[in-house]
């Protein structure tokens, strides 16, 4: 039984927490989900206001995150909060649904997207069985890294930030110039405003992906210094970067890339620089290589953030025990981190990436909905004292949870039906391992570990 009086220790800065938040978030998303926005926008103009309402949307979410995250900052993170708010079965089901459908397919989808951009040099990137043994190399290698230093990673990840960010201002200053192309000209509009809500609301449900992982940086806010100041200052400085530069990266993209090439591709990248004429197959290649390290930096942020979940619930008895391990040397949850990168490995056999993404955003959404309704029970505990408030907080709260609400529907105008079934199916599997673990922790004297 491992020691429950040990604790990793807190190592993370301000810069550090802030690049694993635009870290977790910027990456595989804006690139894989510019052409599936496209293609359900209709036309360019429309797409950019779908990037910028699909960030609307979270705003209420992070100043509730924000609030709980100073109020505990603790490991574990949502799944903290559920329990803290008196439903210990809805905190395993955040953490059961966030295991299986959201959080382990990120690896998998952000690996295999890494590979993918490397396809600009050679073909033999695009064979499927190349492409996942590649894959699971960087998988490996990265949960490595991740088993024995904290430290080490949290530097990596400002290193990796800085240089994915670098051709996204690229991109973004190029296109001013593309303006006059005619390319923002191209596409066509709904047909009545019924049509237009359709296209709106399978938008935004499209773009959850890209913005996806705020979350998960309160998975172990207790392994952040000064976490009153730094979660809150890193949470909503995150959103409003993150915000500015999908706008402007669907707008300077839309101006460089013909429309039509924009909504053909499928499951994979669209390279503007491919399109900006003189020396476009050096820029290309430049661009590939930026697509590759802005997933490393994502993989690296989801292999050392997302195995604190399970961690957490693990040391509380309600998971399987291996999952509660702490490395005595490394104090890293060394096994947790093991077992979910295998797992993601194993997904590998799932599909395409584009059906895994529905598969992933139906669960986030409804995973996120339960989170946020917590507060209203944590708000009467006299334990709660967090160091920021959110304003209005009952709206909120409420119009976090509606949003999720209105993504999860919109999943089903998006994504193919068989992933999102599939991962409604894995998430009523955990109503038997929930209950075994009950059972388990009513019957013995003490936590297991």
């Amino acid at each position: 039984m491992a020691d429950q009086t040990v604790a990793p220790p807190r190592e993370l800065s301000l810069l550090q927490t802030s690049s694993l938040v635009v870290g977790t978030v910027i990456g595989s998303g804006v690139f894989l989900s510019l052409p599936i926005v496209a293609r359900i926008g209709l036309n360019p103009w429309l797409t950019v206001l779908i990037w910028f309402l699909g960030g609307v949307v979270w705003i209420p979410q992070i100043l509730i995150l924000a609030e709980m995250g100073t109020a505990y900052p603790i490991q574990g993170g949502p799944y903290f909060y559920l329990n803290k708010a008196g439903s210990p079965f809805l905190a395993f089901f955040y953490t059961w649904t966030a295991f299986l459908t959201s959080d382990t397919p990120t690896l998998t989808i952000v690996a295999l997207g890494a590979i993918s951009a490397l396809k600009f040099f050679s073909p033999v990137f695009g064979d499927p069985v190349i492409a996942r043994v590649l894959a699971a190399g960087l998988i490996i290698g990265l949960a490595l890294l991740h088993y024995r230093s904290v430290r080490t990673g949290g530097n990596l990840q400002i290193v990796l930030t800085v240089a994915k960010l670098t051709p996204l201002f690229a991109i973004v200053i190029i296109g001013m110039f593309f303006f006059g192309s005619g390319n923002l000209a191209g596409g066509t509009a709904p047909a009545a405003a019924a049509g237009l809500f359709a296209v709106i609301t399978a938008g935004i449900s499209s773009t959850l992906w890209s913005y996806a992982g705020f979350t998960n940086i309160l998975y172990m806010a207790g392994e952040v210094k000064r976490p009153e100041r730094t979660l809150p200052i890193a949470l909503i400085g995150s959103l409003g970067f993150v915000m500015l530069a999908y706008v402007l990266i669907a707008l300077c993209t839309s101006a460089i890339v013909p429309y039509d090439d924009l909504i053909a591709a499928r499951g994979d990248f669209v390279n503007p620089f491919q399109y900006i004429g003189l020396g476009a197959a050096v820029a290309g290649g430049v661009f590939a290589v930026a697509v590759f390290i802005s997933m490393l930096g994502v993989l690296n942020a989801s292999i050392m953030v997302q195995p604190r979940l399970e961690y957490a619930i693990a040391r509380d008895g309600l998971f399987f025990n291996a999952f509660g391990h702490l490395h005595p040397k490394y104090l890293t949850p060394d096994y947790s981190i093991l077992i979910q990168s295998a797992l993601a490995i194993v997904l590998f056999l799932l599909g395409d990436i584009e059906n895994m993404i529905g598969y992933f955003t139906v669960s986030y959404a409804l995973q996120n909905g339960i989170v946020y309704g917590a507060i209203f029970a944590l708000r009467k505990r006299d334990d709660y004292r967090p160091s920021y408030r959110s304003p209005w907080w009952k709206g909120m709260a409420i119009l976090a949870i509606l949003t999720q609400i209105y993504v999860a529907a919109g999943t089903f105008l998006a994504y193919p039906t068989g992933g999102l079934l599939a991962s409604l199916l894995l998430i009523l599997s955990g109503l038997p391992v929930y209950f075994y673990y009950k059972s388990q922790k009513r019957s013995s004297t003490g936590l297991t570990s």
